[in-house]
């Protein structure tokens, strides 16, 4: 299957100049490193993801618009390649990783994870080399009318390599799943490693009854990374308070574009204009963490 995805992506690179242009444009990318409490978080200055960083995803916006996961509205040139039975694997025209996929569910649906954990777990089994990702309908999702996932280039984000350097506490254990918390605050991490999916599918549902149902949505708010290698998984979840922090509103100086989600929490920020990327600081980063991450304390009793 993965090398069935790099032939896709040769191809769309060969015959689609959006795309070809933009993974050009990646060798110019520019990056820089912080310590956020010890932890590395990576700053990604990357102009073309201000398509993402700035989308409108209120209700309005998402009704006056077409939805461009949808078959019908997609660029010609833009191919795709069946997985599973309800999945189209198509390459991300405005890429972060120098391999980067959106995995779209066939029908237009809402995008939830509750029915489609266990989808999440098979994908990422299927596609070995890669890291996929779950960005919730209010923490990151550009197109929360429609259900997806993405996927990207596996070792790219620094919790990949770092998270057992945090280890904080055991919090559950199964046959063939272990569920931690991480100490790597101002983030909220939980990660479940596996070596069986339905036990995995077990901890998330436990994590996912425990986080709180912010007043007029229809999931909790997280977003999730999820890998499989040396035959387990390795799932982080990231528990959310808020879609973006104040100092994406700000005005004047005040004002920093930063709309965290997966990529972000797992420790690469992406900023789409230059001004931010020079003027970030680790301060910064800890400031919108500790906003747009769930407090421990928050959870339902405590404990998933």
């Amino acid at each position: 299957m993965n090398s069935q995805v790099l032939s896709l992506l040769n191809g769309q690179l060969a015959a689609w100049e959006t795309a070809r242009n933009n993974y050009h444009a990646l060798a110019d990318v520019q990056t820089r490193e912080l310590s956020v409490n010890g932890l590395l978080y990576r700053m990604q200055y990357n102009p073309a993801r201000i398509v993402s960083s700035g989308a409108k995803v209120d209700r309005a916006s998402i009704a006056r618009r077409p939805c461009f996961l949808c078959a019908s509205h997609r660029p010609a040139e833009q191919m795709g390649l069946s997985l599973l039975e309800d999945y189209e694997l198509l390459v991300n025209p405005y890429p972060i990783f120098p391999q980067h996929f959106t995995i779209v569910e066939k029908e237009h649906v809402p995008q939830r994870i509750a029915p489609r954990f266990a989808d999440m777990l098979e994908l990422a089994h299927r596609l070995s080399d890669y890291t996929l990702f779950y960005n919730g309908p209010c923490c990151g999702a550009s197109a929360p009318d429609h259900a997806h996932f993405q996927a990207g280039t596996r070792g790219f984000l620094p919790i990949e390599s770092t998270w057992r350097q945090c280890i904080g506490k055991e919090m559950a254990r199964t046959a063939g799943a272990t569920l931690y918390s991480l100490n790597d605050a101002p983030r909220t991490t939980f990660v479940i490693e596996a070596t069986q999916a339905d036990s995995a599918c077990r901890i998330f549902r436990a994590v996912y009854e425990a986080l709180p149902l912010p007043v007029g949505e229809e999931e909790p708010r997280m977003n999730i990374l999820a890998l499989y290698k040396e035959s387990r998984w390795e799932i982080f979840i990231f528990p959310r308070a808020k879609h973006r922090p104040t100092c994406y509103d700000a005005k004047g100086a005040n004002c920093l574009l930063s709309s965290p989600a997966s990529v972000d929490l797992g420790g690469v920020f992406i900023l789409p204009r230059e001004e931010d990327f020079r003027k970030i600081s680790a301060n910064d980063v800890t400031q919108i963490l500790s906003e747009v991450c769930l407090p421990l304390t928050a959870l339902k009793q405590n404990n998933p």
